[in-house]
């Protein structure tokens, strides 16, 4: 099977060839034989009904000098790709949410992944809120006095913006500090959205644990652990990579949630665990499939090219001889 991908990413001038999980993701569909395309999200257009890009054929490398060679310019009309991979990062905004929409005029037909209309309807914070026996108590409000309470009752908290990503404006607020209202009065000033708040959990000092789901199946993990000095653990922020196993009680979280990302069209999910506890569940660009890669031994990727080759299959059969 070769199929037309297009990659709808950030700049691949970006990319990390250590960590990030586009780019392997890229390598394994040129690996078999797939024709690559990239385009940044700002050159989608809508015209007369076709949804098109601006976009460069493209070839991928482990050679770290040079780690992608672009071919010239081509115009997409993206009804007559096989895939188109969303892996732009958040955050998870206007911009964003427009391109889920202008996506879905071409899918299911030209495949998205992840489905645009399930990205757009399962934002990271908000969709983890569907499992309530599996998260922290967990306060999403703009108002004052709620946070005060939540605050008075859990003491040592953590507030987050509802959809920031790569733990930019994290904050913990222990006992005695006296930000909590000047934070709060920075959260409203700055996002218009209300604010996540967690009791904080000290076993984030032992790790972040990402799981990766691939069809609903968990198919390995990582443990992100933060660096001295810092509560966050992602690898934006300065978290480092560790072994991570999974145990009975992972399984269980991943058996409760797995079902709602087939439902959903989800092929590829990250689920973040802390203490035990469900606190993300990430479908708009998962990372992880490096770490889980070299710690483990195996190639996340090609399951999940496995997945989306059978999705292609089942939509487009071959007619028989």
């Amino acid at each position: 099977m070769s199929l037309a991908v297009a990659f709808q990413m950030d700049p691949l001038e970006s990319i990390d060839v250590e960590a990030d999980s586009s780019y392997v993701l890229a390598l394994e569909a040129q690996r078999r034989g797939h024709a690559l395309y990239h385009y940044l999200p700002s050159a989608l257009t809508l015209r007369d009904g076709r949804v098109q890009a601006h976009a460069r054929p493209v070839a991928f490398s482990r050679d770290a000098e040079r780690p992608f060679t672009y071919s010239g310019w081509t115009h997409l009309d993206l009804a007559a790709l096989d895939v188109v991979m969303m892996r732009q990062d958040p955050p998870f905004d206007m911009a964003y949410i427009t391109a889920t929409h202008l996506l879905e005029t071409v899918h299911p037909e030209t495949l998205v992944v992840n489905d645009p209309v399930a990205v757009r309807n399962a934002p990271e914070k908000l969709f983890v809120t569907h499992f309530p026996e599996l998260m922290p108590p967990t306060l999403i409000t703009s108002d004052k006095a709620e946070i005060a309470s939540f605050r008075e009752q859990h003491r040592d908290i953590v507030l987050k913006p509802l959809f920031g990503n790569g733990g930019a404006d994290i904050f913990r607020i222990q006992p005695g500090d006296e930000n909590l209202n000047a934070l709060v009065e920075m959260f409203t000033r700055v996002y218009r959205e209300p604010i996540m708040v967690q009791p904080y959990m000290p076993e984030i000092r032992q790790g972040d644990k990402r799981i990766i789901l691939v069809d609903g199946e968990p198919m390995g993990a990582v443990n992100r652990v933060p660096p001295a000095g810092d509560a966050r653990a992602n690898f934006h922020a300065g978290g480092y990579a560790e072994r991570a196993p999974l145990s009975e009680h992972d399984r269980r979280v991943c058996e409760a949630v797995g079902p709602a990302l087939v439902e959903r069209g989800l092929v590829f999910a990250g689920i973040d665990l802390i203490g035990g506890y469900l606190t993300e569940i990430n479908v708009t660009s998962p990372t992880g499939l490096q770490e889980v890669d070299r710690l483990e031994g195996v190639k996340l990727e090609s399951a999940i090219w496995d997945a989306i080759e059978r999705r292609v299959a089942a939509r487009h059969p071959e007619p028989d001889a």
